[in-house]
């Protein structure tokens, strides 16, 4: 005679616990200046962001930064002659380097201060409200 045999059903998970609310502190959003620096020289480029930054600390702004991005490389490769010898070649490369600064919570005294900064040729400055 042939016994049944029972299926195995797992376990019930457990119940999840009654989780407290959390409450949520409403604080206003920071405004921050995003400020990008690009240059093709980094000296020029770190020398310009020393200045950017000299001028936030004397107003007593709040900075993050500067930060690092990646450099970026336009590689360029082209024949050394017009016509024949196609295996001679030259290779140039453009290096980008670029640096991140946050001001946060700048004042108007800050933003007139950094509008009126002059920096070396060569420098390019995007800025944004963030």
């Amino acid at each position: 005679m042939a016994v049944a045999k029972e299926k195995k059903t797992p376990a019930k998970a457990a119940a999840p616990k009654a989780t407290r609310a959390r409450k949520s502190v409403a604080a206003a959003p920071e405004a921050r200046l995003r400020i990008k620096v690009r240059a093709y020289e980094h000296k020029v480029l770190d020398a310009s962001v020393k200045q950017i930054l000299d001028t936030a600390l004397r107003y007593d702004a709040k900075v993050a930064g500067p930060i690092p991005l990646p450099t970026e490389i336009k590689k360029y490769t082209v024949n050394r002659s017009t016509f024949v010898y196609k295996d001679a070649r030259e290779q140039f490369e453009m290096r980008i380097h670029r640096r991140l600064i946050d001001i946060i919570d700048p004042s108007p005294k800050v933003i007139e201060a950094l509008t009126n900064l002059s920096l070396p040729s060569g420098v390019t400055i995007d800025v944004k409200m963030v």
